[in-house]
C-alpha cells in the first residue's frame, strides 16, 4: 500500500471518530474535566513553588534546578499529571467501548469505570513519571547531542504508549507489561505509516487557521474580543481533538481485538494498520 493510500485511510477513520462524538456529543465533557483539573494541577503546583521561595520570584532565579529536590518535585507534578489524563482518558475510553457494544453511554459509567480502575491508573502514572523524570535528569546533564536524542526517545515513547489506555483498562497487566504489549501492538499493526495522525494534526492545522483568521480580523475592530474568542476557539478545538483522538485509539484497539466497531469501515482499519 503506497503512503497516499494509507493517508486516505487515516483520513477517513479520523473523520469516522469525528461521527462517533457527533452522535455522543456528552464524551466532550471528559477532555474539559481533563483540562479544568490540569489547570488546577498547575496553579497547585506554581503556588506551592511561590511560598517554597517566600512568595519571592527574584529567588527563584537563584535556586539550583539541578537539586534532588526539583526532580522530586517533577516527579510529583508528571503523576499527578499522567493519573488526570489516563483517568479522564479511560473514562472516554469505556464510553467509546459501551457505544461499540450498543449499550447506553453516559458519563457517570465511563467515571464509575475509572474509578474502578484507579489502583492501576496510579501505578501507570507512576511508571511514566519515573520514565519522564529520567529522561528529564538525562537531558540536564547530557550535552546538545544527548538532548536530541533524549527528544527522539521520546517521541518514541509517545508511539509506542499509543493503545496503552485501552490496555490498562480491559487487560490484566502491569505497567511495564501493557507498555510492552502496547509496543508490540504498535510493532505489528503500525506498519510503517503514521497517516491517521497525520490526518488529525492536519484537521487540528485547518481548525486553527480558520479560528485565526476570524478572530484576526474580529481583532480589527475589538483586539480584546479578538483575543478573547481566540482563546475559547483554541480551547474548544484542543477539546474537540483530545476527544476525537481517543475514540479513535478506542476503535482501533477494538479493530485490532477483532471486535466489531460501529462508524468505522473493518477494512479500512485493516489496511491502515497491515502487518509490514
Amino acid at each position: 500500500m503506497n503512503f497516499f493510500t494509507r493517508l486516505s485511510n487515516g483520513w477517513n477513520l479520523a473523520m469516522n471518530s469525528f461521527t462517533v462524538l457527533k452522535e455522543n456529543r456528552q464524551l466532550i465533557i471528559f477532555p474539559i474535566l481533563s483540562g479544568i483539573s490540569m489547570l488546577l494541577v498547575i496553579g497547585s503546583f506554581i503556588v506551592a513553588v511561590l511560598a517554597a521561595a517566600g512568595w519571592d520570584v527574584d529567588n527563584l532565579q537563584g535556586t539550583d534546578t539541578h537539586n534532588v529536590v526539583n526532580y522530586l518535585v517533577l516527579f510529583l507534578y508528571y503523576l499527578v499529571n499522567y493519573f488526570v489524563i489516563v483517568f479522564f482518558n479511560m473514562a472516554l475510553v469505556h464510553c467509546t467501548h459501551l457505544y461499540f457494544m450498543g449499550e447506553e453511554v453516559t458519563v457517570r459509567k465511563g467515571l464509575q469505570f475509572s474509578m474502578s480502575r484507579i489502583g492501576v491508573i496510579f501505578a501507570w502514572a507512576a511508571f511514566a513519571a519515573t520514565v519522564g523524570t529520567l529522561l528529564r535528569l538525562l537531558q540536564d546533564n547530557l550535552g546538545k547531542v544527548g538532548k536530541i536524542v533524549i527528544s527522539l526517545i521520546g517521541v518514541v515513547w509517545s508511539v509506542t504508549t499509543f493503545f496503552v489506555v485501552p490496555i490498562i483498562a480491559y487487560e490484566k497487566l502491569g505497567p511495564l507489561d501493557a507498555f510492552k504489549r502496547s509496543a508490540s501492538m504498535m510493532k505489528e499493526k503500525w506498519g510503517e505509516s503514521l497517516s491517521a495522525s497525520f490526518s488529525f494534526g492536519l484537521v487540528q492545522f485547518v481548525f486553527f487557521l480558520g479560528a485565526a483568521f476570524v478572530c484576526f480580523l474580529l481583532g480589527l475592530i475589538s483586539p480584546i474580543v479578538g483575543v478573547v474568542l481566540f482563546v475559547l476557539c483554541a480551547f474548544s478545538i484542543l477539546v474537540v481533538m483530545s476527544a476525537t483522538k481517543m475514540i479513535f485509539v478506542s476503535a482501533v484497539y477494538h479493530n485490532i481485538n477483532g471486535d466489531p466497531i460501529k462508524h468505522f469501515n473493518q477494512q479500512l482499519a485493516d489496511n491502515l494498520f497491515e502487518h509490514k
